[in-house]
């Protein structure tokens, strides 16, 4: 069930907030479900994500209405309003509190230190300063990690074998974004031997997205780094749009964007990952503590090649990449 429209939201909720991080689900009572709030940013409504974790839940034996209850934030793509969100959502004592981005996972930090956090797609959550290691993650937070910042360097490889070529790649990146700073060290490191020379764009919303892809086609650059996030995800239709505007291939870590038109995406299965962080839900409702679970680390990854952008690039990707593609949109 969802929430109308017209509910308003605790007292102190900014407006523009109300608008944009509206929560869809029941309301506790005394004596209700066990309640679930599940914060997102770049992921939107109804994506293959949010029904994958409907489905672990379902999985460990919970219904929703029955015993459960799932209120749903959509940020889309701001990141302004994560703390004042986060605070009305602490305001209304959920049981667990899911979130799928560092921004997200800092902001219900800093927002509670006693409700369970459970991280589905946080890259560095050491680095970031939510856990204190991954073996023993201490305080409130706990879940699993997609590894965006180990696979970087990883993502610049495959492009690079792909287009053999490349020399000039632009990378798009919003600095708000805490580990995308870490991520750009990597891709710096390996850039030299790969003989690459990158070219940093900061976006922070469509309007800087449309100027960072300005005149690429005009300026030598032989493909896109996109360092993936919230903010990226919430603008990757634009994203790809305006890569086929400038006849430039562009490299992703979502897979779904590749199934769109990106030309190649490297990452862990996002599906899965919201799956686990399902269990670790299960787990912290049954009586586990945040600071006594581990945080996993994903061990599979997907390579998927868009053999129809490639073409339409007039592209022609290396056997040793088809080969290796766990998928190839044709």
């Amino acid at each position: 069930m969802s929430l109308q429209l017209s509910r308003r939201f605790a007292l102190g909720l900014a407006s523009l907030a109300a608008l944009l991080f509206l929560p869809q689900g029941d309301c506790a009572q005394p004596g209700s479900p066990k309640r679930i709030a599940v914060l997102l940013v770049g992921i939107m409504e109804q994506s293959e994500e949010t029904r994958a974790f409907q489905k672990g839940l379902r999985d460990a034996g919970y219904v929703e209405g029955r015993n459960i209850t799932i209120e749903w934030w959509y940020g889309r793509g701001r990141y302004d309003l994560l703390s004042e969100t986060a605070a009305d959502v602490v305001r209304r004592k959920p049981d667990v509190i899911v979130v799928e981005s560092t921004p997200a996972a800092l902001a219900a930090k800093r927002a509670t230190s006693t409700i369970p956090i459970v991280l589905a797609l946080v890259s560095d959550p050491v680095g970031s300063g939510l856990v204190a290691s991954l073996a023993h993650p201490g305080g409130n937070v706990t879940g699993v990690t997609n590894q965006t910042v180990d696979l970087a360097a990883k993502r610049l490889q495959l492009l690079k074998e792909a287009i053999p070529g490349t020399r000039r790649v632009v990378v798009i990146f919003n600095p708000e974004t805490p580990p995308n700073q870490v991520m750009i060290s990597r891709l710096k490191q390996a850039a030299p031997g790969l003989g690459v020379e990158l070219k940093l764009k900061s976006v922070r919303q469509l309007e800087e997205l449309r100027s960072a892809f300005s005149g690429l086609s005009r300026s030598n650059v032989d493909a896109v780094f996109i360092i993936d996030d919230a903010t990226m995800t919430h603008m990757g239709d634009e994203i790809i749009r305006l890569g086929f505007e400038a006849k430039l291939p562009i490299i992703y870590a979502d897979r779904h964007f590749a199934r769109k038109g990106v030309f190649l995406s490297y990452a862990v299965d996002f599906r899965d990952l919201f799956r686990r962080a399902a269990v670790y839900v299960d787990k912290i409702l049954k009586g586990a503590k945040p600071e006594d679970l581990p945080i996993e680390q994903p061990t599979k990854f997907e390579l998927v090649v868009n053999l129809k952008t490639a073409k339409a690039l007039g592209i022609k990707i290396p056997e040793s990449i088809m080969l290796r593609a766990d998928e190839v949109i044709r």
